[in-house]
C-alpha cells in the first residue's frame, strides 16, 4: 500500500509542476497599466482597441495579460442573458439538434448586445478575448465544457454550461477563464471583483472546476468525469490561494467514528500554517475542528482530524477567511 501511495504522491508531483505557468517572473505592471489607461474603450472598432492595449509591449505573454485584464474588467456578466440560455437548454436537454439550432441563433443576438451594452455571458466573453487575439496575432481557442459550482454538475454531469479559453504562448497552450476572473453574482446582481487566479492556470487546478468536452483540453491532466463529478467543490478563492485538494479525494466522505481522515492539498504559493482551518456551520455559526500533525513542506500540506462525534457534516478547508474546498462527511458508530 505505501508503494502505491508513493507512486501516486510522484505521478501527481509529476503532472502539476510540468503543468505551472512559465511566466511567474514576468511583471505584469506596464500591461495591466495599458489595460486600465483604455478602461471604458468602445468595442465598435475592435481592430483599434487591440492595437491600443498590445503595440506598445514586446512580449505575447503580456499583450494577452492587456488583453484578458481590460475585458475582465469592462465587460459585465449579464444574468438575465445566462438565464434564458440555461432555460432554453433544459427545455431541449433531449434535443440537441433544436439547442444548436436555437443558440446559433441567439448568438447573433448576444454578440450584438455585447458589442453595443458590453454585457454578455460566457460564450461572450471567451468569444471578445479569442477576436482580440486574432487581431493581435496570438493563437486562441475558445473551449466549450463543464462548470462545477455548487449548483451544477455535482455529483454527476448535466449539460455543458459554460465556456473559457485555451491561448498559445511560446508555443505552449495554457487555459484561462475570463468570465469568472472578471466577477461574481450576488442576488442575481453582477459585482465586478476580479480574480487573477483564472489567468495562465495550472491546469490541475483548472480541472476542478472546468472540464472540456474535447479532452485535449484538459492539457496532460489525466481528470476523468468521474473525478470531476465528485471531487471536492472548489471556489473563486480557491484559485487566488493557488489550492490543489488531493485527499480525500472525493467530496462525500464516509467513516466511523474516532476515525483518523488525512487532508492534504497542493499549494502553488506559500500557505502559513497558522491560517489554515477545517470548519463547519450550525446556522451562520462557524465551529473549528482541532486539527494535528499539520506538516507543510516543498509545496504540500497535510493535516489530520478525528471525528469524535456521529452524524453528516458540510466540512470547509479555509485558508484565512476563505473557503477553498467543500467535502460532505458521514460519520457513522463503531
Amino acid at each position: 500500500m505505501k508503494n502505491v501511495f508513493a507512486y501516486f504522491f510522484i505521478f501527481f508531483i509529476s503532472i502539476g509542476y510540468a503543468q505551472v505557468s512559465d511566466f511567474n517572473t514576468v511583471n505584469f505592471t506596464r500591461a495591466d497599466n495599458i489595460a486600465k489607461l483604455n478602461e471604458g474603450y468602445s468595442l465598435e472598432n475592435l481592430p483599434l482597441l487591440a492595437h491600443n492595449l498590445t503595440y506598445n509591449l514586446p512580449t505575447d505573454v503580456e499583450k494577452f495579460r492587456a488583453i484578458y485584464t481590460w475585458v475582465c474588467n469592462n465587460i459585465k456578466s449579464d444574468i438575465i442573458q445566462d438565464d434564458i440560455v440555461t432555460n432554453k437548454r433544459k427545455k431541449l436537454k433531449n434535443d440537441s439538434i433544436a439547442y444548436i439550432k436555437w443558440n446559433n441563433e441567439y448568438k447573433k443576438i448576444a454578440f450584438k448586445k455585447l458589442l453595443k451594452h458590453k454585457k454578455t455571458m460566457c460564450t461572450g466573453y471567451a468569444y471578445l478575448i479569442k477576436e482580440l487575439c486574432f487581431l493581435a496575432n496570438i493563437e486562441c481557442k475558445i473551449i466549450d465544457g463543464y462548470g462545477r459550482t455548487v449548483n451544477s454538475n455535482v455529483d454527476a454531469l448535466d449539460l455543458a454550461n459554460h465556456s473559457w479559453n485555451a491561448v498559445k504562448l511560446n508555443n505552449k497552450w495554457y487555459l484561462c477563464d475570463a468570465t469568472w476572473s472578471s466577477g461574481y453574482s450576488s442576488n442575481r446582481i453582477f459585482i465586478k471583483d476580479y480574480n487573477d487566479g483564472y489567468f495562465l492556470t495550472d491546469p490541475v487546478l483548472f480541472a476542478k472546476n472546468h472540464y472540456p468536452l474535447d479532452k485535449k483540453w484538459l492539457l496532460y491532466n489525466t481528470t476523468t468525469e468521474m473525478d470531476f463529478v465528485t471531487s471536492p467543490l472548489v471556489y473563486g478563492e480557491t484559485f487566488e490561494h493557488k489550492i490543489i485538494p488531493i485527499s480525500p479525494q472525493q467530496m462525500s466522505v464516509k467513516t466511523k467514528i474516532n476515525s483518523e481522515i488525512d487532508f492534504r492539498f497542493k499549494t502553488l504559493k506559500e500557505t502559513d500554517n497558522n491560517t489554515i482551518s477545517l470548519v463547519y456551520y450550525l446556522g451562520t455559526k462557524e465551529y473549528a475542528f482541532s486539527i494535528y500533525d499539520v506538516k507543510n513542506e516543498n509545496g504540500f500540506v497535510e493535516f489530520k482530524n478525528k471525528f469524535t462525534k456521529k452524524g453528516s457534516y458540510d466540512v470547509h478547508l479555509k485558508i484565512g477567511n476563505d473557503v477553498v474546498a467543500t467535502y460532505t462527511i458521514m460519520i457513522t458508530k463503531s
